[in-house]
C-alpha cells in the first residue's frame, strides 16, 4: 500500500494498531491489558515518602503501587489524582505525576492551568481566529484548553464536540478526587483509540479484520522477533539487557573506504524506528563501527534529525569515553511482547 495508512486489527485477542509508511511498517502500539495503560487515571493515596529524592509512593487499586517524583508538601492518607507517564517493568513502581490532563483528537483540558492556547503549528491567522471562537463558544471553564494541530482543516463541529467531551470528563473525573481508597477512574485509551487521535489525520484507516496479515503487517511484526535490523550491505543489532539496550553496528560485506561512515549513518537513521518499534527504552549504548572523530560531527547531526520526530522523548547524551554513544529514552511502551508469536 503506497502513501500512509493506519491498520487497525487484533493478534488474538489483543488490540494492536500499525502504523504504515509505503507499505514499511514506522510504528506500532500494542495492549497489554494486564498493566495500566498510559494516560489512566486514578484516585491514589500517598503512602510513604521517598527520602533523598523528595518523591511519594501510591497505593493504586488491586495492590499496584506508584511512584510520584515531585511528592513535597504530600503527607501519606492524602487522596490525589495521578496518571500513568509510562510502562514499568514487573515488580517495579507505576510512574505517575499530578499534573493530570484530558487528551482526545482535537483538544487538550489542563486542569489547574486555565487560558486558551492553539497549538503553534497553526499559523493562519483565519484559522486561528476561528478555532478561538469555536473555543469561547462552548468552553466556559475555570479549567485550561489547548487545540491541537490536528484542529486545522477539521470540522468546527467536530472540533466543538470534542471539546465539550473532554470537559464534561474533566469534571466527572476531578468530582471523584476525594475518598479514602485507591480507584480507577479512567482506563486509558487502547492502541486503536491512539492511533485515531494521534495519526488519523495524515493517514488512511483500514479496519477490516484481518487487514495485518491482507497489508503484510504480520510478516513484518515477525522481523521484530530478533535483533537483526538490515542496513544495506551492514547490519545492526539491537539487543535489551536488563540493564541496558545494547546497539552494535556492522560494516557487513562493505570494504569500501567509506564503509564505516555509511554504515553508521544508516544505522542513526535506522535506530529511532528499530527502538519504536520494539518497545525499547531507558539507557542506551550504541558501539557505531570504528572511525575518525572527524566524522563524528556528521553523525552526531544525522542522530539529531532522525529523533527529531520521533514521537518518544528521547536524550542524546553522547560520546563516552570508550567510544560508545548513549541515550537516554523514556519508557513510555511496553517492550514489544514475543509471546504475540504464539498467535501470528
Amino acid at each position: 500500500m503506497k502513501g500512509r495508512a493506519i491498520i487497525l486489527d487484533h493478534i488474538g485477542d489483543v488490540e494492536v494498531a500499525a502504523y504504515m509508511i509505503d507499505g514499511k511498517l514506522d510504528d506500532l502500539l500494542i495492549d497489554h491489558p494486564d498493566a495500566p495503560r498510559q494516560g489512566a487515571i486514578y484516585r491514589g493515596i500517598c503512602d510513604r515518602p521517598i527520602k533523598g529524592q523528595g518523591g511519594m509512593m501510591l497505593r493504586l487499586p488491586e495492590g499496584e503501587t506508584a511512584f510520584l517524583r515531585a511528592g513535597k508538601g504530600l503527607r501519606p492518607g492524602q487522596p490525589l489524582l495521578v496518571q500513568v507517564t509510562g510502562h514499568t517493568e514487573d515488580g517495579k513502581a507505576v510512574p505517575v505525576t499530578d499534573r493530570v490532563l484530558f487528551k482526545s483528537r482535537y483538544a487538550i483540558v489542563t486542569p489547574g492551568k486555565p487560558g486558551l492556547n492553539i497549538s503553534r503549528q497553526i499559523t493562519d491567522e483565519d484559522t486561528r481566529d476561528n478555532l478561538m471562537a469555536i473555543a469561547h463558544s462552548v468552553f466556559d471553564s475555570e479549567h485550561g484548553l489547548i487545540l491541537r494541530s490536528s484542529c486545522e482543516g477539521a470540522d468546527g463541529e467536530e472540533i466543538a464536540e470534542d471539546i465539550v467531551a473532554m470537559l464534561s470528563l474533566a469534571d466527572a473525573v476531578l468530582a471523584d478526587a476525594n475518598g479514602t481508597t485507591p480507584e480507577a477512574l479512567t482506563e486509558g485509551d487502547g492502541p486503536h483509540t491512539i492511533a485515531w487521535r494521534e495519526w488519523a489525520s495524515v493517514a488512511t484507516v483500514v479496519t477490516d479484520a484481518g487487514s495485518f496479515d491482507t497489508h503484510g503487517v504480520l510478516d513484518q511484526l515477525a522481523m521484530l522477533d530478533g535483533p537483526l535490523v538490515r542496513l544495506g550491505e551492514g547490519t545492526m543489532y539491537v539487543e535489551p539487557t536488563r540493564a541496558l539496550v545494547a546497539v552494535d553496528v556492522n560494516t557487513g560485506n562493505d570494504t569500501s573506504p567509506a564503509a564505516a561512515l555509511k554504515s553508521n549513518l544508516a544505522a542513526a537513521r535506522a535506530l529511532p524506528r528499530a527502538l519504536r518499534l520494539r518497545g525499547l527504552a531507558g539507557q542506551i549504548t550504541v558501539d557505531f563501527v570504528s572511525m575518525s572523530k572527524a566524522h563524528r560531527k556528521q553523525l552526531d547531526q544525522t542522530l539529531r534529525a532522525a529523533f527529531r520526530n520521533d514521537p518518544i522523548e528521547t536524550s542524546l547524551v553522547g560520546w563516552s569515553p570508550m567510544g560508545l554513544f548513549e541515550l537516554q529514552r523514556k519508557r513510555e511502551r511496553p517492550p514489544f511482547p514475543k509471546q504475540l508469536f504464539a498467535d501470528l
